[in-house]
């Protein structure tokens, strides 16, 4: 078999692109496995609840799942050494937990998932990596930009972010975070 419409073979991809296929997928099944060389998959605009079947996937860097119907970050315990952006806004997403894990992660594309507690971004300060965060149209960032303390506190909460929904935070460089993340 081939990926779809490059003419390579699944196992030679390093990126795979299934976006808004038809009929849509729904999960994320074995077939993964074949993506061993795969550094960025994208998998957006498909009916896709849960993902599952990531662990060959040991090159992943960028996985990309917006506009589907996931509904939490469980399944991505296998990218936590490789993946540096995910991009997953306009799901159903509530909670962050998970998210923790992913060491690596550089950038995390957010927007319009269900995340409403202010509690939920614990789990973003465990990410050591993040410089670059959109959370446009959850109902967190909805309120806290009506209340005027958005980016203040998500720069205060979150000292390593460089970019907050699409516009940077000014402030002073921090060499040593700079070395862990390179």
């Amino acid at each position: 078999r081939r990926v779809h419409g490059s003419g390579t073979k699944p196992g030679e991809a390093t990126v795979v692109k299934l976006n808004g296929v038809y009929p849509p997928i729904e999960k994320t099944d074995p077939a993964l496995s074949q993506l061993v060389r795969c550094e960025q998959l994208s998998l957006s605009s498909n009916c896709i609840e849960k993902l599952t079947h990531l662990n060959a996937l040991k090159r992943l860097k960028i996985l990309s799942v917006g506009r589907n119907h996931i509904k939490s970050l469980n399944g991505l315990e296998p990218l936590k050494d490789t993946l540096e952006q995910l991009w997953m806004s306009y799901n159903l997403v509530e909670h962050l937990k998970g998210i923790g894990i992913l060491r690596k992660l550089k950038v995390l594309y957010f927007s319009h998932n269900l995340v409403k507690d202010l509690s939920e971004i614990k789990h973003l300060q465990l990410l050591p990596c993040l410089v670059e965060l959109v959370m446009i149209g959850n109902p967190i960032e909805v309120r806290a930009v009506e209340e005027g303390v958005w980016r203040d506190d998500m720069a205060r909460r979150l000292p390593v972010l460089n970019k907050l929904d699409g516009e940077y935070i000014i402030k002073e460089e921090d060499d040593d975070q700079r070395s862990v993340c390179a």
